[in-house]
């Protein structure tokens, strides 16, 4: 743009009707409702990653478990394995049978609406050749 010329100005389109009283607070009555909608579902979001978070540390939890009690740890060595890599209040049950050590971890309500569980196996070294040298 040349400074020779004049600068334009933005000119207000008219509009096409007269403004309606009815029409006013539309866009307060949007926002009072999309507002708290995406609060929620900004909320729904975050529970559902600290869901999956859970899932996964009962999984890491169930394998360290099955680890330790194939190993031939005693039971509540296998216990305080598992805890300390669980969520906060989680539940372990270890069950052997079968040449098998399995590992339960449980993480119910009200931590959570639902119950995530997670297992895990592994073959008991005290079964594997003989149980000894």
């Amino acid at each position: 743009m040349r400074r020779s010329e004049p600068l334009r100005r933005a000119v207000r389109p008219e509009r096409a009707g007269p403004v309606r009283r009815g029409d006013r607070g539309y866009v307060t009555a949007e926002a009072a409702v999309v507002i708290p909608t995406l609060v929620a579902l900004a909320g729904l979001l975050v529970w559902g990653l600290m869901a999956a978070a859970a899932q996964i540390r009962c999984v890491d939890a169930a394998r360290a478990g099955a680890r330790a009690a194939a190993r031939g740890e005693g039971g509540g060595d296998v216990v305080r394995v598992s805890r300390a890599a669980a969520p906060e209040g989680a539940e372990v049950r270890v069950r052997r049978g079968g040449g098998l050590v399995r590992v339960r971890v449980t993480v119910g309500r009200p931590r959570f609406p639902v119950t995530l569980t997670a297992e895990a196996a592994a073959l008991d070294e005290e079964t594997v050749g003989g149980g000894g040298p």
